[in-house]
Formats: structure tokens, sequence, C-alpha cells
């Protein structure tokens, strides 16, 4: 299905209120993760505002797509997609990583409902959603599911048992998306463990590869729709993606990976997020 002008250049303005709602959010926090959910707004407007079939009214309706958050640490940007898609209000999201908040730096099932899984651990998120994709398949169930998991993570023994048994199964229902960003807390992720030639390795065990710019948003749905014609074995799309998108002064740092901005850093991100999405500073909050 080809996207409009008009459907296109409203998942990038989701994409850019969800950039500013994640400056916001970790200013108040004073602590989290920026370069990782910045870099997935796109990722996470394209799921809530297009991909997923869901109803924020009602997050346990039976016929909702699974989407799981592997790499729990960039669940800002999950947060603030679900608040802009109207799971709770906006203002919410100020709460991030307070005692007794609904939203936590990693996100927990039973806090706040349209969340699939509690993540923290990387490596375990693949396993989850692809013993949730076996299970619906037993049940007769048409839901998808898809799993947003880091490059990172895929230096976990886990993610590789998960990989294993999804394409023994044949998990047709299942789409993982990889945000390959190329970074980690302690550098870029070729130098602390090299990952090369991760498509090879996900084909040699019977899946099914696609690789995409994960900040084009059309190019990212295009894929999903692809996955979607597979029916012989489960898909990864590598998104590959810009840590920090959005604020160029931090763009490929992986010193942002887990440090949140100060109250004047995010007075100057929001500045450069506006400026970039072709808005004068101030126009909406």
């Amino acid at each position: 299905m080809t996207l409009t002008d008009k459907e296109v250049s409203m998942l990038e303005k989701k994409a850019e209120e969800i950039r500013e709602t994640i400056i916001n959010m970790l200013v108040a926090a004073g602590s989290g993760h920026t370069a990782g959910p910045l870099g997935l707004a796109d990722i996470f407007a394209a799921f809530y505002f297009h991909i997923l079939t869901h109803d924020p009214r009602n997050p346990d309706w039976e016929g909702r797509d699974r989407l799981l958050l592997s790499n729990g640490h960039t669940v800002p940007a999950r947060y603030a997609a679900m608040a802009h898609a109207g799971y709770f209000p906006v203002a919410e999201c100020l709460t991030l990583r307070k005692f007794g908040s609904r939203l936590q730096g990693h996100p927990e099932r039973l806090r706040l409902p349209g969340l699939e899984t509690t993540s923290g651990p990387l490596g375990s998120g693949l396993s989850q959603a692809a013993g949730t994709a076996y299970a619906l398949r037993m049940d007769g169930k048409k839901n998808r599911v898809y799993c947003m998991m880091s490059d990172g993570e895929q230096e976990e023994g886990n993610t590789w048992e998960a990989a294993m048994f999804s394409g023994k199964y044949a998990l047709s229902n299942l789409t993982a998306v990889m945000d390959r960003n190329n970074i980690q807390i302690d550098g870029m992720t070729e130098e602390v463990m090299p990952l090369e030639p991760i498509a090879d390795k996900y084909r040699a065990f019977n899946w099914h590869v696609l690789e995409v710019n994960g900040n084009d948003i059309a190019a990212f749905i295009t894929k999903v729709e692809e996955a979607k014609a597979i029916y012989e074995k489960p898909t990864l799309i590598i998104a590959h993606t810009i840590p920090g998108k959005g604020v160029p002064e931090i763009e490929f740092d992986y010193r942002w990976h887990g440090k949140p901005p100060t109250k004047e850093e995010g007075k100057r991100f929001l500045k450069e997020i506006r400026t970039l999405g072709g808005r004068v500073p101030g126009d909406y909050a």
C-alpha cells in the first residue's frame, strides 16, 4: 500500500512530536537514555499511527497486534508514541522515572496497560516474542507479533536461541526490527563486539532479512508490508537509524546512549528539532 504525501507528512509530524516529548520527559526525569529513543521516533510513529492493529481505549483487546520492546532502555520513545496515540495523557510523560509513576525507566507490564512485557535485561525480547507468536499460531490467531530490539543485544546468546527457535518453527507471524544504530553504552558496536555480517547470520537461521533506512517512515512501512507477505519464515528488518536523530550536535555520539539533557540543553535540543521540522520554535508545545 502506497502512502500519500499527506499521510507521510502526518507521520513525520507525529515523529517530531514524539521527539519533543522525549526531550521534555528526560529533562523532567533528570536521567534516562537520549540517543536511542530519538533515533526510534520515526519507527514508533509508524507503528502506533499506521502499522499496528490496536485500540488505545482497549489496550488488552484480543485482536491487537503485539509489539514487544526488547531494548527496554529506549522506552521513552514508546511512552511518547503511546501518549500521543491516546493510551494516556501526554502530560503524564513528565512523570518518567518518578517514584510511583507508571512510566518507569524500563517498561513494567503490570504498571501500564498497553505494554506486552516487562523488559530491562537485554537479549530476552526475541525469545518472548517467539513464544508469543508460537502460542498465537497454536490458537489459530491471525495477530501479528513485532519485536523491537537493539543491535548491541545481538551480543547476547539468548537472542540466538530465539532466532533458532523462530527459524525452526517458521514463525511467519513474527517480524523483528533491529535498531542498527551502531552504538552501545561503551562505544561503537563494531569496536565492542563486531556483529557483521549480521544479515547473513539471520539468513543462516532461516530468516527472511530486509534492510531499510529506519528514519524514512514511508520506506520502513513498505518493508513491514513486505514482511507480511512472507509466509514460510520469520522476518528481520534491519533498520539503520541515526542515534540522536533530530539533534545534529549529538547524532552518532555514543556518549548520549544513557545520558539525559540538562534543562538548558533540552531547550536547545527542542529548538533544533523544531527547526529541522520546518517550524518556528514555539509554534506548539
